[in-house]
Order: C-alpha cells, then sequence, then structure tokens
C-alpha cells in the first residue's frame, strides 16, 4: 500500500478530437472532419462525462485546465463557454486557474479568439510549427506565414497576454539558417512561451509509413544547440526538455504533468491520472478513442477504455520519466509525496546516475547534469527494475 498525506495537485484535460484535415506527422487521437463538426452532440458528450470525472476528483480543487485536441478551435465560442460553465458549476475550480486552448492559426479560428477570452480562456497554444510556407506545405499544414502572424497580433487583440507558440525543427528539407529564421520569429512576436520540438516520424503516422527526407543527426543536433543559444539570449528560460518561458510563465498545466500530479480525463481517448490517498493506490485510466464511440458511452462506466493501476515499478519509471524532463529536477520530498513510495526504491538508481555524472544532487534537490539532459533515454533505463511492495 502507498502511504500519502494529501494527494497532489489535480488538473482537468478535455480532449476535442477533430482537424480539418490529419497532418501526416501527427500520432494523436485526431481525426479529419469528413462533414460537419458535430458540435453540440460532442459537447453534451463532454457534459455526461463531467458528471463522472465529478465525482472522481471527490470536492478536490482543480488547479489548471487544458483543452486539446485535434483542434479545438474548431470549436465555436458558445460551445467553450457551454463547456467550461459547466465545468464551473460541477468543479472546485481553483479562481485563477489556468486555463488553456489549443488553437490554429487558421482565419476562421482567429474569428473566435476574443469569444473564448470571454468564455474564460487564459491562454492560448497556437500550432504555428513553421513561419517558412515551403516548410508548411511540406508538413501537410492548412495554414500559412501571414496566418501565423495575424494569429498572434488577434490574439493580443483579444486580451491574451499569455500564450504559447509551438514550434518544430528537423523538418523536410530544413537547414541551419532555416530553424533559425523560424525561431527568430518567433522570439520577435514576444511569445510568453515557445515550444520547440524536433519532428519525429512516429508510428501509424503518414510520414512513418512514407519517410520524408529529414535532416542528419549532426544537423539536427546543431539546430537543437542553436536554437537553445539564441533563446537564451532572448530571455526565454529553459525549464523542460521541449519548453521555453519568459519568467514566471511555464506552463503550469505541464508542470503538474512533469512533477506527477494527477488529472481528470474528459473527452474521446483522454488520459487521466487519479490519487486514491485514502486507498493507497494511483490509477491510469482512457477513455474510449473514437468520438463515435466515446459519444455512445459517455456518462456510462463503460466509456472507461482501460484502467490500470500502477504498481510500485511503474510508479519509479513514471515519475522519472516526467520529473527528470525538468531542468530543475525534483526534491526528495515531492517524489515521496506524489509517488505514496519511500525514498529507498529510487536510491539504487539515482545513486548509480550520479556516480556516472548523469544526475546531480544538492541537498533535497535531484536534478539531471547537462549530459544526463543529452542522454535522458539511457539514463531512464536505470530505473527500469522489479521492485518489492512499498513499506
Amino acid at each position: 500500500m502507498l502511504h500519502f498525506s494529501a494527494p497532489p495537485p489535480l488538473s482537468l484535460y478535455i480532449h476535442l478530437p477533430w482537424c480539418e484535415q490529419k497532418c501526416p506527422y501527427c500520432d494523436f487521437n485526431s481525426h479529419a472532419l469528413r462533414a460537419a463538426l458535430p458540435e453540440q452532440a460532442y459537447i453534451d458528450a463532454l457534459l455526461r462525462d463531467l458528471e463522472l470525472e465529478a465525482e472522481r476528483a471527490a470536492g478536490r480543487t482543480i488547479e489548471t485546465i487544458f483543452i486539446g485536441g485535434g483542434t479545438p478551435s474548431l470549436f465555436s465560442a458558445a460551445a467553450i463557454n457551454q463547456l467550461l460553465t459547466a465545468a464551473f458549476k460541477r468543479l472546485k475550480i481553483k479562481a485563477d486557474a489556468e486555463i488553456t486552448l489549443e488553437a490554429n492559426p487558421g482565419s476562421v479560428e482567429q474569428a473566435r479568439f476574443a469569444g473564448y477570452r470571454a468564455a474564460g480562456i487564459n491562454r492560448l497554444s497556437i500550432g504555428i510549427q513553421s513561419f517558412d510556407d515551403a516548410c508548411l506545405h511540406r508538413l501537410g499544414r492548412v495554414h500559412d506565414r501571414e496566418d501565423a502572424l495575424r494569429a498572434v497580433t488577434t490574439a493580443r487583440a483579444a486580451g491574451f497576454d499569455n500564450f504559447n507558440l509551438d514550434l518544430m525543427y528537423g523538418l523536410p528539407q530544413q537547414d541551419l539558417a532555416g530553424a533559425l529564421t523560424d525561431l527568430q520569429q518567433a522570439i520577435a512576436l514576444a511569445p510568453s512561451h515557445i515550444s520547440q520540438y524536433q519532428l519525429t516520424l512516429e508510428p501509424n503516422t503518414l510520414f512513418f509509413a512514407k519517410p520524408p527526407a529529414l535532416p542528419d543527426e549532426d544537423l539536427i543536433a546543431d539546430m537543437q544547440q542553436a536554437s537553445q543559444a539564441a533563446l537564451a539570449d532572448a530571455g526565454y528560460q529553459h525549464y523542460e526538455v521541449s519548453a521555453y518561458a519568459q519568467p514566471d510563465h511555464e506552463s503550469q498545466h505541464n508542470l503538474n504533468y512533469w512533477r506527477f500530479g494527477d488529472y481528470l480525463a474528459l473527452g474521446a481517448g483522454a488520459h487521466g491520472k487519479i490519487t486514491q490517498a485514502a486507498d493507497g493506490q494511483i490509477w491510469r485510466y482512457a477513455k474510449r478513442r473514437h468520438p463515435r464511440d466515446f459519444q455512445a458511452h459517455a456518462g456510462q462506466a463503460s466509456c472507461i477504455a482501460e484502467m490500470q493501476r500502477l504498481t510500485p515499478s511503474d510508479l519509479v519509471l513514471e515519475f522519472m520519466m516526467n520529473a527528470l524532463r525538468l531542468r530543475d529536477g525534483f526534491s526528495l520530498a515531492l517524489c515521496e509525496a506524489h509517488t505514496g513510495l519511500s525514498w529507498h526504491h529510487f536510491q539504487p538508481g539515482v545513486a548509480h546516475a550520479i556516480e556516472l555524472g548523469w544526475l546531480e544532487q544538492d541537498q533535497d534537490q535531484i536534478k539531471p547534469s547537462p549530459t544526463g539532459w543529452l542522454y535522458l533515454n539511457e539514463l531512464l533505463q536505470l530505473f527500469v527494475a522489479d521492485l518489492t511492495q512499498p513499506s
């Protein structure tokens, strides 16, 4: 049995699964629209699903909300308002909770930004990916450079002073100059947060089945290092492997993931994690993946497609997979509080990593060394082991 003095912070994730078209690199649970968006039917299903999630929350306070997809900005401001209004009525939500909505830069979506702000969204995450029209075309994106620039202007005009721009590097036919030009354009727009990801070829995507020619590993490493330097020079703090923020503008929702907090799952294919402190258990669960399937079962126990109780071995690896993505790592106290395990379950792997120079310890704080951050997958292998039950 795990031991908790209190459960960790709790967030809410809401999944809106449709896109205008499926990008060839995307392995998320997203579905290209083949007909009219079933907006109200899906919102109604989410409201039924909300009833079960409210029971799971058991009166705990929701610290952050993230509405992801898919392309959530395909939904009208009225639909988002209906959803958030119901959430505030049914759940105990922190008064100043960070509430993020993912948005695409298309002109139709931009027209809704002011309505989203009025509905209670206080942070946007805008999927730019690149400012180069040729790169955008090769990525299968439906917007262009001008759409991206207008999206930032429109977001600010709508009252959003806290927003993220998503960028990718290592794109087909991209060189170092092109990657840095994209990044400098993003920096010039002065968003509060920038997420920069390397394009990877994921299974069950078109790019995996028909791989495009990508830059070689040395060039990708040059892109990464040059980007990190440029962002640091511009005052962005590299606080997570792929995330950079102006001071005090880290993504609070994602920090809760990386610190192994809890989160409720609302919507098709949404994943959740919940700590039952009184029972000494941590569970992961997922909703039915296909939107039609989800809508048919929403509000019923049968809407849960997967339910897994985490073992001590699971907890050690999963905690490290998340916490070691953070530059500042984690405290011993947070590790024990959020996993319910005593420190001796983690100590052998940590001691080995310190010997290898991959982890550093400063009193109560454990964090990856610069080398450990570069070899995170190898570092995590040190925590793959069969463990005894917690004492």
